[in-house]
């Protein structure tokens, strides 16, 4: 026979107040409002923004202010309309923009801009250590600002983004100006680059095997080139090698096996990285002058003082120049030349950025969490945290982790 229950009893279990229940605690929100400005870019070789006005329309709906120099997105093709119908506040002058607490900027800021600039403020830039100096350093450390090099920012799987993305698009790029100046109509070989049936392929020299080498020989043997690749990193040679899924001739930086490869090439591109703020290879200027008439160098790296020593820096203007009858084509900025492109995948970078240093509640905060952020800064309030920089300027410098450690 079933056990009674007691009367009530039900009622009782069935109350909601004797159940177990989850405890509403208050959410601690760190977000913070930024100000962001954008300025118009003066230097002669930058056509290149930061963000694209869909990005800044993303930010402004996020609650975000963005203000934008008149004219800054002129040369990737972006107006003043576009921005101001995305939420931006377009400025008259340099000095309404350099107000912001956060400045994004492409090329380094002059001295002029520098002026400008307010204690407390963060500067997010490129460095551009081939044409660094004292002074630049120096005005920089009196405005005690936090100054970040887009090009030293890493992503959590070490690699650093915005490098790989202009490296991309300067490898993608170097092989279409290559194929321009062999052409007749530019006094070149009058080679096609690549090759036919019947007729022997065109001969591409790499120097380097990072980022650029792999978009510049993947164009390249696409096209038919027969492409051969140089570097001292054997670990480099071989993801280059995986990465193309092709046979591809590759070679340490033996000097009698290069010169015998430069003097029979259409093509010879020279992107090595910088090493410790140098090239750490130059082919000398008697190799330039066994190669044929008419055929064409591009010296990727003439920003970090060039592979060639023949390279002279030249324009997007002027970008050529003629020396033993080779074409030189020494840009320091390659990916302005298609800016549109290169604004994009800036843009697609810099707005998870943005976020992150909101949603962390500004960037001492951001710099405290985020390891991979801290290496792209070389000054924080008012301090130099390089030690490359303060090698090679003889400048004293302070560990950023510490700094970061004893903030307020």
């Amino acid at each position: 026979m079933p056990e009674a229950v007691p009367p009530g009893f039900e009622s009782l279990a069935a109350s909601r107040a004797y159940f177990t229940q989850e405890s509403m605690l208050a959410i601690e929100t760190r977000r913070r409002k930024l100000f962001i400005g954008l300025p118009k870019e003066s230097s002669l070789q930058e056509n290149r923004i930061c963000l694209t006005p869909e990005a800044v329309k993303h930010l402004v709906e996020g609650g975000h202010e963005v203000v934008i120099e008149s004219g800054a997105g002129e040369p990737s093709k972006y107006s003043d309309h576009d921005y101001s119908e995305a939420g931006g506040t377009i400025a008259y002058s340099p000095k309404e923009v350099y107000e912001a607490d956060i400045v994004l900027k492409v090329a380094p800021p002059t001295l002029e801009e520098v002026e400008l600039m307010r204690h407390g403020q963060t500067l997010i830039s490129a460095l551009q250590f081939g044409s660094l100096t004292a002074e630049y350093i120096t005005a920089l450390l009196r405005k005690k600002i936090n100054a970040i090099s887009f090009e030293l920012i890493k992503d959590p799987s070490g690699a650093r983004p915005v490098v790989r993305a202009m490296s991309e698009i300067a490898g993608s790029t170097v092989m279409l100006v290559a194929a321009e100046y062999l052409a007749r109509s530019n006094e070149g070989k009058g080679v096609i680059l690549g090759g036919i049936t019947g007729v022997p392929p065109s001969q591409v020299v790499i120097l380097g095997a990072g980022t650029v080498a792999e978009y510049a020989a993947r164009a390249a043997t696409g096209l038919g080139a027969e492409v051969k690749v140089f570097d001292n990193h054997l670990y480099k040679l071989r993801r280059l090698k995986e990465n193309l899924g092709t046979q591809l001739y590759t070679s340490t930086l033996d000097t009698f096996a290069l010169s015998q490869q430069i003097r029979r090439a259409d093509v010879v591109i020279g992107a090595l990285n910088a090493e410790d703020g140098r090239v750490p290879f130059m082919v000398p200027e008697s190799m330039i002058a066994t190669m044929a008439p008419g055929s064409v160098v591009i010296d990727v790296s003439i920003d970090q003082g060039g592979c060639f020593e023949t390279s002279e820096v030249t324009t997007h203007n002027k970008p050529v120049f003629r020396k033993y009858d080779v074409i030189h084509y020494c840009v320091p900025n390659i990916a302005s030349r298609v800016p549109r492109t290169a604004t994009n995948a800036l843009s697609n970078i810099f707005t998870p950025i943005m976020q992150e240093i909101s949603q962390n509640g500004g960037i001492n905060e951001v710099l405290f969490t985020n390891e991979h952020f801290r290496s792209g800064v070389y000054i924080y309030r008012g301090s130099l945290t390089n030690a490359t920089i303060a090698k090679r300027f003889n400048m004293r410098y302070k560990e950023l982790g510490l700094l970061i450690a004893v903030r307020n």
